[in-house]
């Protein structure tokens, strides 16, 4: 560590713990949440590694977190952020066959909106050299919970609902599903994004606002029968949209967009139906598939990227110095991501 700098400038959480509300991934100023620090440069433990940051994205997640809506409680004044990619300088014992490769990242020891990152080396990915640094920040929570999920789908019919249709994960499974020949039924909020998410791969395409959006997927289900819906949003619409799906039907819900709380308004389907509410977490999916089996999604999705099949649409890219100051803006802006550089 003689060799590297002592110090480093970090977006840092504001907060601890939980706040107990459900206010959505939304801020009207990320000086409520962050605020920029200098911290000391932490030397890897054992099965550790220090990562030198490249970039990081800005997912959902990372909003619901430093706003504590997360499934995991805030560490006041510990970095913000969980993924990115960056060039590992130092290792600790056990992890030392990563030292100098640049790697895909989940931020464990602190957050990824630093300059450096510790984090385990398990949860670290080696990137092809055809990987883009913008790609290989977004490599492993949208991507690999798309390949997860769609797979789900893929095991119950030849058709699947994916609401927030237009997010980065919402074309990347448009896409997947596609590929395999599966028919994605796609639910979008702006009617001007119907035609780039029919070229993602949607074989139909909703407007949550229309009138007449709950009939209209009534018909589309009674005809292409799907039975697995992925649901970023989970409001009262989606709750209709799953009470117009065939029997068997399952509402996998990965996220929590609206702040609206759904009423269950056909609790028999859950009985007569034999449908089913849950949700899917990439950390238990990664902690209950096997290593094999991770190894050859993570070479999927690398194919992916590196063919261009798939790529990381940027709305906004901002410096570490810029987050606190604009994050709340460029969140504003649509279907892209937010990506963090030192």
């Amino acid at each position: 560590m003689s060799d590297l700098p002592s110090s480093m400038f970090a977006v840092i959480q504001s907060h601890d713990g939980y706040s107990g509300t459900a206010t959505g991934p939304v801020i009207a100023d990320a000086a409520d949440w962050l605020e920029n620090a200098t911290l000391p440069v932490s030397a890897p433990g054992a099965g550790q590694v220090l990562i030198k940051l490249r970039a990081a994205s800005v997912n959902p997640s990372d909003i619901h977190f430093i706003k504590g809506e997360y499934g995991q409680p805030r560490v006041k004044g510990s970095p913000a952020g969980f993924e990115g990619c960056g060039d590992v300088i130092a290792t600790g014992p056990g992890a030392e066959a990563l030292q100098g490769l640049r790697v895909a990242f989940v931020a464990a020891g602190s957050g990824a909106w630093a300059e450096y990152v510790v984090t385990q080396a398990q949860m670290c990915i080696p990137l092809r050299p055809d990987i883009s640094d913008e790609d290989g920040a977004a490599q492993i929570v949208n991507p690999m919970t798309a390949m997860a999920m769609v797979d789900i789908a893929r095991k119950a019919g030849d058709s699947f609902v994916v609401s927030a249709a237009t997010s980065q994960l919402g074309k990347l499974m448009c896409s997947l599903g596609r590929d395999l020949g599966l028919k994605p039924i796609a639910l979008i909020r702006r009617a001007e994004a119907a035609d780039m998410i029919r070229d993602a791969g949607a074989a139909e395409v909703l407007v949550t606002g229309d009138a007449e959006m709950t009939e209209r997927f009534a018909a589309i289900s009674a005809d292409l029968k799907p039975r697995v819906f992925l649901d970023a949003v989970a409001d009262q619409q989606c709750e209709q949209v799953f009470c117009n799906m065939p029997n068997g039907a399952r509402w996998v819900c990965y996220g929590k967009l609206s702040t609206e709380l759904p009423k269950l308004t056909q609790m028999g389907q859950l009985i007569f139906m034999n449908k089913r509410i849950e949700g899917f977490w990439l950390t238990q999916w990664m902690m209950s598939t096997a290593p094999e089996d991770q190894m050859g999604v993570v070479a999927e999705v690398q194919a992916r990227f590196a063919d261009g099949r798939w790529k990381t649409d940027v709305s906004e890219r901002l410096t570490l110095t810029d987050v606190v100051p604009n994050l709340a803006d460029a969140l504003k802006k649509s279907d892209g991501k937010v990506i963090i550089t030192p």
